[in-house]
């Protein structure tokens, strides 16, 4: 069934409301390359598993999916899912932001268009306004909206009823939910961060899809300079093309891969000009640390918010940084791959910098 992206909508605000933000890059749209089946989906397996036996009760019932919330790093998959999920239900799916939906009508004029068993994808969820998140609440518990109509002494209240649906919400920072969003969610699944394998894999069926020829030692390579991430290795499978296409027969291997991705300043580990400065300005300027993240979004020039949930996450998996209530320290690991002697001669710095 084809996804409800919500075209058909005539107003200006709620087409904004219904942007999935997907762009075409190189002529090729990014939605060809995500898979459209659970047994397609590469990698999660605890969260496939589980959400196979829920999205088959659910059919079996004829009952809509309880409300699912994805959480993790970015660009490992949470909208990907959600569509998949809306396939394997064989119900529409209608995409939104959380920054994007500014006011209740927003919220209203979403869900009051949705049938039965549909699903609205909200990205960003912990970015939803206090007063339209209120107006969530009755939605998911009791399917009706409660709204407030006119002002003052003549203002009433109304309830809209809502046919059975489903919410799902993605969030990088759930930690930012409020308990009560966060507590009507049935289902919460953490995505984590993938391995080489499987982002070789994704980067080998990526390759098929686009008409590129790879080596297995290609797509190895870039899956390895990939940060844990299919977007990325996506990103990267892309632009080594471009180098092969110049540089190169054509044909993506080991050799190819690593020559590009080296002029692309990605290192062996997936490490960009923006993780060796932050951990460079950790141990250069600050000694190994401790040093608080708005002091290094100062000193590296990017955005605390930048800084931790799109460098921080990986260098936390490599070993490299250490998170402590005084601020964050680079390891041994971290000198080590930066080429520079590891310090050391004290009891602290021998539990600072251990592996």
């Amino acid at each position: 069934m084809p996804l409800n992206t919500g075209s058909e909508y005539e107003f200006d605000y709620e087409s904004r409301l219904m942007d999935s933000g997907f762009s075409e890059e190189d002529g090729e749209n990014e939605n060809s390359l995500r898979p459209k089946c659970l047994d397609d989906y590469v990698g999660q397996q605890k969260v496939k598993e589980n959400l196979s036996v829920f999205i088959a009760a659910a059919k079996e019932r004829g009952d809509n999916l309880d409300h699912v919330l994805l959480h993790g790093p970015p660009g490992l998959g949470k909208t990907t899912l959600s569509m998949i999920i809306a396939e394997e239900l064989g119900v529409n799916l209608k995409v939104t932001s959380g920054p994007a939906i500014e006011k209740s009508r927003d919220l209203a004029a979403l869900l009051t268009t949705l049938g039965r068993n549909d699903i609205l994808f909200i990205d960003e969820i912990h970015r939803l306004p206090r007063q339209v998140e209120e107006v969530l609440y009755s939605a998911m518990e009791d399917f009706a909206l409660d709204l407030m109509m006119g002002k003052g002494p003549a203002a009433r209240s109304i309830r809209i009823p809502l046919k059975p649906f489903t919410l799902i919400g993605a969030t990088t920072r759930a930690g930012q939910l409020s308990s009560p969003l966060r507590d009507r969610f049935g289902m919460l699944f953490r995505l984590e961060m993938y391995e080489p394998e499987e982002l070789t894999q994704i980067v080998t069926r990526s390759a098929g899809i686009l008409g590129i020829e790879i080596t297995k030692d290609g797509a190895r390579e870039i899956a390895g300079r990939s940060r844990g991430t299919p977007r990325i290795a996506n990103r990267l499978l892309k632009r080594v093309r471009d180098f092969a296409q110049i540089k190169g027969d054509g044909i993506i291997d080991g050799a190819i891969a690593s020559s590009a991705l080296t002029s692309l300043d990605i290192d062996e580990l997936g490490l960009d000009g923006t993780d060796r400065r932050m951990l460079t300005a950790i141990i250069k300027h600050f000694g190994g640390g401790p040093v608080g993240l708005e002091t290094l979004a100062a000193v590296t020039g990017e955005e605390s918010v930048t800084l931790e949930d799109v460098y921080e996450p990986y260098l936390l998996q490599l070993g490299f940084i250490n998170r402590t209530p005084r601020g964050r320290c680079a390891t041994a690991g971290a000198y080590r791959h930066l080429g520079l002697a590891v310090p050391g001669g004290t009891a602290e710095q021998a539990t600072l910098f251990d592996d």
